[in-house]
């Protein structure tokens, strides 16, 4: 791990190291990278396995890394969030400062937890304040069959779901970051609610064209799913069917993967209660800065 040779980085004084964004010819280090953790990096393979490069993206998205006599020791996604990948603190600073001349505005940071928080301190120094700041969120995951039984209810999506879909993620969202994700208008919301249907990526549980349970697989890899935007609607909580769909997701997610994770806030102790019910174990922790 990059965290051994921290003092040798120090005694360096960041002499020697590079920050540059990384093309498709730094593809195999990238993954080779990130696969030292594929439960924390899913986000970063799922966004490979896609794409299949390195490479800045059509829409505009890149990948910043950091090297040393042309090693990648550390890198982060930057499109419309910044996500560090196996990033050491003490190698935060650089990657900030060259995410900050680019003048471009992030929605958040989120990943491993001390990556994150070492990022997003430079950047306050530099003038950009967090709207809120998530300091410890248990990475938790899951591998094999739930410990207790799963909601039978609970299905993969289709399109003809999406009109009841639709306003459900759009209030977990506004719940969960504290402000419509139609803010600037509804498209492009809707075509990344779309496009989790198609993929089969949207679970849900529909009675009486009402969404009762949903959640989606927002990173999938081989390897790892990573469960996004659980949500049950307000009317039905505080029975304790939640462990029930997760269940139900866990048992969904291993048709492509078989380990099943999400992250959590720490102080929702209902939710990793019922996390736990169903056997999700933390294997780490991350954070998350909205700005």
């Amino acid at each position: 791990m990059l965290s051994k040779v921290a003092p040798w980085l120090a005694s360096r004084n960041g002499t020697g190291l590079g920050v540059r964004v990384l093309g498709s010819a730094d593809t195999p280090a990238l993954r080779a990278l990130a696969q030292e953790d594929p439960v924390a990096n899913v986000f970063i393979l799922a966004q490979l396995d896609s794409t299949g490069t390195a490479a800045p993206t059509s829409a505009g998205a890149s990948i910043f890394g950091v090297f040393d006599d042309g090693n990648l020791l550390g890198a982060c996604w930057a499109g419309a969030n910044l996500v560090p990948i196996q990033l050491d603190p003490a190698l935060a600073r650089h990657v900030a400062a060259a995410a900050h001349q680019t003048g471009r505005r992030y929605a958040s940071i989120f990943g491993a937890a001390e990556s994150v928080l070492a990022l997003y301190s430079v950047f306050e120094q530099l003038g950009h304040p967090a709207h809120e700041v998530r300091s410890c969120q248990p990475l938790l995951a899951i591998s094999g069959s739930p410990a207790i039984g799963a909601n039978p209810a609970l299905t993969v999506a289709t399109m003809e779901d999406f009109d009841r879909l639709l306003p459900a993620c759009a209030a977990m969202f506004e719940e969960e970051v504290g402000y419509s994700p139609f803010l600037g208008g509804q498209e492009f919301y809707s075509r990344r609610v779309a496009g989790l249907i198609r993929q089969g990526h949207s679970l849900v549980h529909i009675q009486d064209g009402t969404v009762v349970f949903k959640a989606e697989l927002g990173a999938v890899t081989p390897d790892v799913t990573q469960v996004q935007g659980v949500w049950m609607n307000p009317g039905l909580r505080g029975h304790g069917r939640s462990a029930g769909y997760m269940a139900a997701v866990v048992n969904l997610s291993r048709t492509f993967a078989p380990v099943t994770s999400l992250y959590v806030n720490d102080y929702n102790a209902k939710a990793r209660a019922a996390y736990e019910r169903v056997g999700f174990e933390q294997v780490g922790t991350f954070a998350t800065v909205l700005f």
